[in-house]
């Protein structure tokens, strides 16, 4: 669900101010413009972009990877280049980079996870070389609530000359992001998950590098001049920004934005430190349950994924559903990650600022009641008996 405010942020701009972005003369376009380009002003201040020209709308997260994929890496990964991303990325930063490989004949290595099934640092190094052009890194895995170590990441790659795309959906939602502290060359994030609108997200990316890279999609607003035989490009972030654009959700998305500077950024990721605390060690106390991630020592995103001895993933899904609380089953778009642990799925138990400590006492209390029920009924014949007929 979402806030009241970025709900009314969308219908007000139905209401007020439907109009096209960037084409109009008229006071209806301007000020769907304003609203537009003020949503890419707050992204900029958000994660601490050096000018907003940096700040690409995009579908999700998926269209900024893919993005990046067909217009740089199309236009700088040779057959023999090195691609290295790690084992536990989410398909959409696992995918376009397979489709990349297999179209330039480059090479992909993959990144391993240490003793505590976080980011393996030393595995990381053996695998740069003068070959490697891209690392591209989850910042916080979806799957194992682990936080990847991205600016030493940084460092390492750019010694080597390799460009670095970070995956921050699981963190800009949920800590603080500075872009040029971190010193990616691109990053992106999902507006649907730090309460913004679904099918909106960004594409960040150093300006230096963006107005290297070619256009993707050819269309209406991301041309300079058009003729019949050829046309040039405009910069960065029209030249990514082709054809009519989400208007409404980049609208919401920006009213999100406003919901969570009101609360800060620095007050939610402590928060949420606190409630991913509580919500492994509740399920710790649960013995028939094996629990994904690394413990609580370090630094976690507030969610544990875990699995079940006694019961599927799905059928604790299902009956958790009945007493009214909602947990993930499925392998989460990480399936090489889950047959590394040699899961076919897991369950995944997430928590955001709207939730409390009694909500996890209440996902506790019918997590165990609903393991005994399946346990029980486990142990049940499937058919009563034939009554013994003389």
């Amino acid at each position: 669900q979402k806030p009241t405010q970025v709900i009314e942020s969308i219908e007000n701009y139905y209401k007020t101010c439907n109009a096209n972005v960037h084409r109009g003369a008229h006071s209806l376009s301007i000020k769907s413009t304003e609203e537009y380009e003020n949503t890419r002003d707050k992204i900029k201040t958000f994660i601490n972009a050096k000018q907003r020209e940096e700040i690409i709308f995009v579908r999700g997260a998926t269209e900024g990877i893919n993005l990046v994929a067909n217009s740089w890496g199309m236009a700088n990964i040779n057959e023999g280049d090195e691609i290295v991303l790690t084992v536990m990325e989410h398909h959409s930063n696992l995918v376009p980079w397979q489709i990349l490989a297999q179209k330039k004949k480059a090479k992909l290595l993959f990144v391993n996870l240490n003793s505590v099934m976080m980011f393996d640092m030393d595995h990381f190094k053996s695998l740069l070389s003068p070959s490697t052009k891209l690392v591209a890194c989850v910042h916080a895995s979806n799957t194992l609530g682990c936080i990847n170590p991205i600016k030493d990441i940084c460092s390492c790659a750019h010694k080597v000359g390799a460009r670095v795309l970070v995956d921050a959906c699981q963190s800009v939602p949920n800590m603080k992001v500075d872009v040029q502290d971190l010193n990616a060359d691109w990053l992106v994030a999902s507006g649907h998950k730090m309460l913004g609108p679904t099918g909106i997200g960004f594409l960040y990316g150093k300006f230096e590098v963006l107005n290297e890279m070619p256009p993707w999609h050819g269309g209406g607003e991301m041309i300079d001049e058009v003729y019949l035989d050829y046309s040039t490009y405009a910069g960065p972030p029209s030249r990514f920004e082709a054809g009519t654009p989400a208007i409404a959700q980049v609208i919401g998305l920006g009213a999100a934005i406003d919901y969570l500077n009101s609360i800060g950024m620095n007050q939610i990721e402590a928060y949420e430190r606190e409630l991913s605390s509580y919500l492994y060690d509740q399920l710790s106390t649960i013995k028939c349950l094996t629990l994904y991630g690394p413990p609580m020592g370090g630094k976690r995103t507030p969610l544990v994924a875990f699995n079940c001895a006694k019961s599927h993933a799905h059928d604790l899904s299902f009956f958790m559903d009945q007493e009214g609380i909602c947990i993930r089953a499925g392998h989460h778009c990480t399936q090489p990650l889950h047959r590394l642990l040699g899961a076919a799925g897991s369950l995944r138990a997430s928590c955001y600022i709207y939730n409390t400590k009694d909500d996890i006492d209440s996902f506790i209390k019918a997590l165990k009641q609903t393991i005994e029920m399946l346990d029980a009924g486990a142990n049940e014949p499937l058919v009563s008996p034939l009554p013994n007929i003389v």
